[in-house]
């Protein structure tokens, strides 16, 4: 009977602690209650942590037209709320990825990824972000997010994503 009550006991105990949340508290001192760092409004920042997956801390990914690489009025306000996260994070780089959807050929989605990474950048550094902080790169079609052969999957393909690349 004890075996019986021991083993009931454990397996609670067991349960109990797989089911305790796993959040990491502010202890006040702008570290976590594991002692790293906390990122702002609870977003990770992660070194290589990108906006896509939303480990890049508060700073988002922007999204284009087809054919595009023109910064639409939403992506001027994402664009807005990333540069003065940047501007008030003055350690953190980035590198901006420019990415399209499926159609078109390699050497044209790879021209476009690349004016569209370009003018984000342009974008925050008129916003007052340091130049040297910011590097971009072409993906064209080669990185979807998205696997489907849809508009809306083409729409969540042609980007503007943002990897940490120094904090």
């Amino acid at each position: 009977m004890k075996k019986v009550l021991s083993v009931l006991f454990l397996s609670t105990v067991l349960i109990m602690a797989g089911c305790s949340s796993s959040k990491k508290k502010d202890r006040g001192d702008g570290l976590d209650s594991e002692g790293g760092e906390l990122s702002d409004q609870g977003l990770s920042l992660e070194l290589n942590g990108s906006s896509d997956n939303m480990t890049a801390g508060a700073i988002s990914t922007v999204y284009f037209a087809f054919d595009s690489a023109t910064i639409s009025d939403a992506a001027r306000a994402t664009l807005d709320a990333n540069s003065e996260y940047l501007k008030s994070n003055s350690d953190v780089q980035v590198q901006i990825e420019g990415h399209c959807d499926e159609r078109g050929s390699v050497q044209y989605n790879l021209a476009l990824g690349e004016r569209r990474a370009n003018a984000v950048r342009d974008y925050l550094v008129a916003m007052g972000v340091d130049s040297a902080r910011i590097t971009t790169i072409s993906y064209g079609k080669e990185r979807p997010i998205d696997l489907g052969h849809d508009e809306a999957a083409w729409a969540r393909n042609r980007r503007g994503n943002f990897v940490i690349t120094a904090k």
